[in-house]
């Protein structure tokens, strides 16, 4: 079915799930481990990303709400503009442009950073001009991907997901071939003391809340989304829970096998992790068959980033 301006809405809650799952998954988990190790001091972590996935359900429901209610393209630029043009006029929407186009680069340039520092693993004798060089390359090979029609575009979204399903199953699987709980659970002495734990707690929910961006992505695009009022709700629920899985699966596979002391001070904890891993089951003995996991990650990274305000 076609609307007036043209839009045809022939996305559904599967495509939706894709598309919000896609920005969200990327490289952040690999970036956010060792930062929230570090932060919360222990495998305790993990109650950092469920806070985040807490914090992510609660405002997911508020998007829901207005997105069903103000089911256009636009999102956020409808509701600022439903919401104070009474009184301001179209400057809470222009401003709200004007706060996109300078956070969009900035949020795409984590997803590039992810991808050029996992390749400084690799190629240890990469510059500082050349890992620069490689963020600005995905920068523009994530422009070519969104140049084009939604549709073209759901379709891009669904195959890069069905290549991150992969990548995370592997993750997980090989994180229970492995899995060592007195690893996973090596508690520090202290670490639930009231102050220390939600001090922690605040700042890792900051950090872990970086993976779960995205989730929103589907309220962006009202006028193409099948029966909005339901495929909505249900595009974000299920995009943030089910992401809260996989993050917090990996989280514990691989502080389950890598210690978290070294994984909390480890640039690459996803690349330490696989080769470890793999190394161990006499798979490989080299780091190239886990380029291309880290790689579609990063991609995954990057074109999220950088869809997110669209």
């Amino acid at each position: 079915m076609k609307e007036s301006g043209g839009l045809e809405r022939r996305i559904g809650t599967f495509q939706a799930i894709t598309i919000n799952t896609s920005q969200m998954m990327g490289a952040g988990p690999f970036i956010t481990i060792p930062l929230v190790l570090t932060t919360m001091g222990g495998p305790q972590a993990m109650f950092g990303w469920i806070a985040g996935a807490v914090l992510a359900l609660l405002d997911g429901q508020i998007w829901s709400e207005l997105g069903s209610s103000l089911p256009g393209e636009g999102g956020t630029y409808n509701y600022l503009k439903a919401a104070f043009h009474d009184r301001t006029g179209n400057l809470m929407p222009f401003l709200f442009i004007w706060s996109v186009l300078l956070a969009t680069p900035l949020t795409l340039s984590s997803g590039t950073i992810g991808l050029a520092n996992y390749m400084t693993y690799f190629f240890p004798a990469l510059t500082g001009l050349q890992t620069k060089l490689i963020a600005v390359a995905v920068t523009l090979l994530a422009m070519v991907l969104l140049y084009r029609r939604v549709t073209s575009v759901a379709k891009i979204s669904l195959i890069l997901w069905l290549g991150m399903i992969l990548t995370v199953i592997l993750i997980v699987i090989t994180g229970l071939l492995h899995f060592d709980p007195q690893l996973a659970f090596d508690f520090p002495q202290g670490a639930f003391a009231p102050n220390k734990f939600l001090l922690g707690l605040g700042a890792g929910m900051l950090l872990s809340i970086y993976d779960y961006l995205g989730y929103y992505t589907s309220a962006y695009m009202g006028d193409e989304l099948r029966t909005p009022g339901k495929t909505l709700p249900r595009s974000i629920t299920l995009s943030i829970i089910f992401v809260a899985l996989i993050d917090l699966s990996m989280n514990i596979g691989i502080i389950g096998y890598v210690p978290w002391r070294e994984a909390a001070h480890s640039a690459n904890v996803g690349s330490l992790f696989m080769t470890r891993a793999w190394g161990a089951l006499g798979w490989c003995h080299y780091h190239h068959l886990n380029y291309l996991d880290v790689f579609c990650l990063s991609i995954h990274g990057a074109l999220g980033r950088f869809t997110d305000s669209l």
